[in-house]
């Protein structure tokens, strides 16, 4: 096992661990989350489909650590999922994104260490 699939195990079950937590909150519709959603202008409507996106991203990540382009796959989504929500949040002027922007570097991190350990 080399240093760089390691340090990949890492960020990927990192990034896995915060996808799971943040589906969990949305698919209970915690207060918190729905307040924020609320607030970047997010209909209610889409909180089942941002958590499934949320919960998908985590699993392909964790079953790219055995299949090296699901993970590929997996990150690049994720990545996607994350300069979404940024581009939300600027667009309603919330200048709040250090969570949205270190989330989708710990995603870039996962697919540059999936691709260098492949």
């Amino acid at each position: 096992m080399t240093l760089m699939f390691i340090g990949h195990v890492v960020v990927a079950a990192l990034v896995a661990f915060a996808l799971s937590a943040s589906a969990f909150l949305t698919f209970t519709r915690n207060p918190q989350i729905t307040g924020s959603m609320t607030k970047l202008g997010v209909p209610d409507s889409w909180l089942p489909w941002l958590a499934t996106a949320k919960a998908a991203g985590a699993i392909g990540l964790l079953v790219g650590l055995a299949v090296p382009f699901i993970g590929v796959a997996a990150a690049i989504g994720v990545i996607l999922y994350f300069i979404g929500g940024a581009i939300t949040h600027l667009r309603v002027k919330d200048y709040e994104v250090a969570p949205v922007v270190v989330l989708a570097l710990l995603a870039v991190a996962a697919l540059v260490l999936r691709i260098a350990s492949a």
